[in-house]
């Protein structure tokens, strides 16, 4: 897959013939990650953080590694449709999580108690938390909801224990926890090479809506890579939307490609692909562009839930802040 391994001409690539309308997009040539801003909180406060959702821009599986993962390069972007956590510090010996979505784990099993956990092996500290989630992004929707919260949970806990850690430390961390943590550590837009937890930070996106479909069903990843044909992968440069494992997600879930046809056939455009692996479906929308159509033919169906986002970045040192109502 010729340069899919060079990240910073490939993005430059990407943007000049994927968003034509968007001009050329500069990269510096150094960004790396640095410390966040210290937060000197009161140890009873309680702090609140937005944990925005991503969407992959491009995504392709290069090969199968020997640890059983799929090499993957992918260009990531975070949206302001978004979760919000609300952490507490508390003298209890352990971490208590409330979630406002019904059916989801709130034991040891959820990204956040695992990465609360993280920072106080990591850290040393004895500090536990009550953390209160408002979840609006759905699960086994490709959106990186979990690992958001995951992501979120570190830089809170680290704010709210005054910054035992850098920045690069928290990343490096963050990859024992799930592939996709690691980039919502980052500004938010970033090219993620590896399991997607190698980071090549890019300048932010010129601003963008996009409208998300997503359908109640849901798909789980392992079942989309068993499904997954690394033959059928793209083996040229990215020079339009491309997504390889929309092929074995549609022949898992066959009615999910009839969406996106149809999603793409009433939107008027061609802008029209799933997000990781799947089940959401995001168009980004031209200048001018109407959404009457869609939402007429989508809104009111009860399977499908339809959300209306736009890209969102974060200043260095200060955490992603939620969009105004």
């Amino acid at each position: 897959m010729k340069g899919v391994m060079k990240p910073r001409s490939l993005i430059v690539l990407l943007l000049s013939r994927l968003l034509p309308s968007f001009g050329f997009l500069a990269l510096p040539q150094s960004n790396p990650l640095r410390s966040p801003t210290r937060i000197h909180a009161n140890p009873s406060s309680t702090l609140s953080f937005f944990s925005p959702s991503k969407i992959n821009l491009f995504l392709r599986i290069l090969s199968k590694r020997p640890d059983g993962f799929h090499e993957l390069a992918s260009l990531f972007q975070t949206l302001d449709f978004g979760d919000t956590l609300h952490l507490t510090p508390h003298d209890k010996p352990m971490d208590l999580l409330e979630c406002s979505t019904k059916g989801v784990p709130t034991d040891g099993s959820n990204l956040v108690l695992r990465a609360l956990k993280l920072m106080r092996e990591k850290t040393g500290s004895r500090r536990h938390f009550h953390v209160i989630l408002e979840k609006n992004v759905p699960a086994q929707a490709g959106l990186g909801g979990g690992s958001g919260n995951a992501a979120t949970a570190m830089w809170a806990a680290n704010s709210l224990l005054e910054d035992p850690a850098p920045l690069h430390q928290l990343v490096e961390w963050s990859a024992e926890i799930g592939s996709d943590v690691s980039f919502f550590l980052s500004r938010g837009t970033a090219y993620c090479t590896g399991r997607g937890e190698i980071l090549a930070e890019g300048s932010a996106l010129p601003a963008a809506r996009l409208l998300i479909l997503k359908p109640k069903i849901g798909l789980s990843t392992p079942a989309v890579f068993r499904a997954l044909d690394l033959k059928g992968c793209s083996k040229v440069d990215p020079d339009r939307f491309v997504n390889d494992l929309e092929d074995p997600a549609f022949t898992v879930l066959p009615e999910l490609g009839e969406l996106k046809d149809e999603f793409a056939r009433v939107a008027k455009s061609k802008r029209v692909m799933m997000s990781g692996s799947g089940t959401s479906l995001f168009c980004i929308l031209e200048e001018g562009q109407g959404l009457d159509d869609v939402r007429r033919v989508f809104g009111k169906r009860d399977n499908l839930t339809l959300v209306e986002a736009k890209f969102l970045n974060r200043e260095e040192g200060v955490w992603f802040q939620a969009p105004q109502p």
